[in-house]
């Protein structure tokens, strides 16, 4: 029987502003090591023979990220599905479990798989899947626990009369409980008997949709509907959108496991964690001798239980503790670590004010490369340009801008109107107002060229696409 890992990778991570944003979410980030988030979910999976290729999730927004990660690792997903519109892990499950039915022969395990947790003891892990899956193989609907290491009022919690610390083994289910208050999150650690709820899982996928069609067949039927005539796209599976967004919105836990009488718990100790916001990445990190987490280029001086980050300018502190302080490439927030859940109130207020730093990061990814705006002013933008050996951009046209391109490394072949161009290093070329163009990479090395940008509108919306090798020809850049 086939395990198929299914990653989720639908959140926003408000909370990790100003380095996560909803076009570039914390699991394409990478916060604890080199690696993204996501990178670090696929990585984990390595070892496991039986486990077919890994089905990713995803937000239709995030596709070219989430292929561009899966291709950095060499890694081949078996489907990636594009979510139109979130509507939380119930259906994204089921959307997972109907395409598993349909691409194997026979019934399929899928261990489903948050994209952005971390997760240190990965020996740990692997043993708890493990053990988890003769349990799947008998029906059952398996969830992971994590063992407490503190009265945690932040997350969820699973009751089950607790086993000895060297026993890994499917426990039934009691009940499901909501984020309780410091006294009873106290009471829980001490009863034993209580598991922070992972929203990790495991169960055969006929068993889901069964559970589902007895609990919420509404949910099921939307999303047969909505996946009933795939469209594939690339490396993505598209769905009906008009289905998928009637679909109801609902997570596993409501939906299937707090009423299934055959839920089950794996306990899990393995220095998990869900990095919901700084001062859970704080908890994660690797610190000092006076508690200080630190990342990049970063001098501290009299501090104390600080989380410091620094991606583009040297951050120096001087006598403070118990701060959050990250600076990206155009925002720095500085937060009590105390009050770092409310950082999702200065995205409320950014997306209300109608501010790009809510989505954008001064660096946008393309799927054929990526551009950094380096300066802007009245009438001009000046962009950093890179684009990928073998890619190109769209032919387009724009209403109310000219450009200038300078190549400062590669080669580019330029549609320039009637004329088709080869530049290299120190070459140019000017587009007017209105003439159609185009930009490729024909080398083998990346292209890195300056555009200047003239006019007297310069949004990304001004553009006109004639041909697009992404299937973006309807869509805003």
């Amino acid at each position: 029987m086939n395990i198929v890992p299914v990653i989720l990778s639908g959140g926003s991570g408000s909370r990790l502003w100003p380095q996560s944003r909803s076009l570039h979410p914390k699991q394409f980030l990478p916060l604890v090591n080199k690696r993204s988030m996501l990178q670090n979910t696929v990585a984990r999976l390595e070892g496991f023979i039986e486990f077919a290729k890994p089905m990713l999730i995803a937000n239709e927004e995030h596709r070219f990220l989430a292929a561009e990660q899966f291709r950095q690792m060499g890694i081949e997903a078996s489907a990636i599905i594009l979510e139109p519109v979130g509507r939380n892990t119930a259906p994204a499950v089921a959307l997972a479990a109907i395409k598993a039915l349909s691409d194997y022969k026979e019934d399929s395990i899928l261990l489903v798989l948050a994209a952005d947790h971390v997760i240190n003891d990965e020996q740990a892990f692997r043993h708890a899947v493990e053990s988890a899956v003769s349990a799947a193989r008998d029906g059952k609907l398996v969830t992971f626990g994590i063992v407490p290491s503190h009265p945690e009022t932040g997350y969820g919690y699973i009751k089950s009369r607790c086993q000895s610390e060297d026993s890994v083994q499917a426990l039934a289910v009691e009940e499901f409980v909501e984020k309780p208050d410091q006294a009873t999150a106290e009471q829980y650690l001490i009863s034993g008997d209580y598991y922070w709820n992972s929203g990790m899982f495991m169960f055969k996928a006929s068993r889901y949709l069964e559970e589902l069609k007895q609990f919420r067949p509404d949910i099921l039927a939307a999303c047969e509907k909505a996946i009933a005539v795939e469209h594939p796209d690339l490396d993505f599976v598209r769905l009906d959108e008009a289905a998928f967004k009637a679909c109801p919105c609902d997570s596993i836990d409501y939906a299937v496991m707090e009423k299934t009488q055959d839920a089950v718990v794996i306990p899990l100790a393995a220095g998990w964690s869900d990095v919901g916001s700084w001062s859970s990445l704080w908890d994660v990190a690797e610190k000092d001798d006076l508690g200080n987490a630190i990342s990049g280029d970063v001098i501290l001086y009299d501090t104390q239980n600080t989380y410091v980050r620094s991606e583009k300018k040297l951050v120096a502190t001087v006598g403070v503790h118990d701060l959050i302080i990250t600076e990206s490439d155009d925002a720095i927030l500085v937060a009590s670590k105390d009050q770092d859940q409310n950082v999702k109130k200065i995205v409320e207020q950014l997306k209300a004010a109608g501010r790009p730093e809510a989505k954008l990061h001064r660096k946008v990814y393309r799927p054929w490369g990526a551009y950094d705006s380096i300066d802007s002013g009245e009438r001009y933008q000046v962009k950093r340009i890179t684009v990928k050996p073998g890619a190109q951009l769209s032919l387009q046209k724009h209403h109310h801008r000219a450009e200038h391109w300078i190549v400062v490394k590669g080669t580019a072949l330029v549609t320039n109107g009637d004329q088709e161009i080869l530049l290299t290093e120190n070459q140019s070329t000017y587009i007017p107002v209105g003439v159609i163009h185009r930009l490729a990479n024909p080398g083998k090395l990346e292209l890195e060229l300056i555009e200047v940008q003239s006019g007297a509108y310069l949004g990304e919306d001004d553009i006109v696409r004639y041909e697009d090798s992404y299937g973006r020809i309807r869509e805003e850049p």
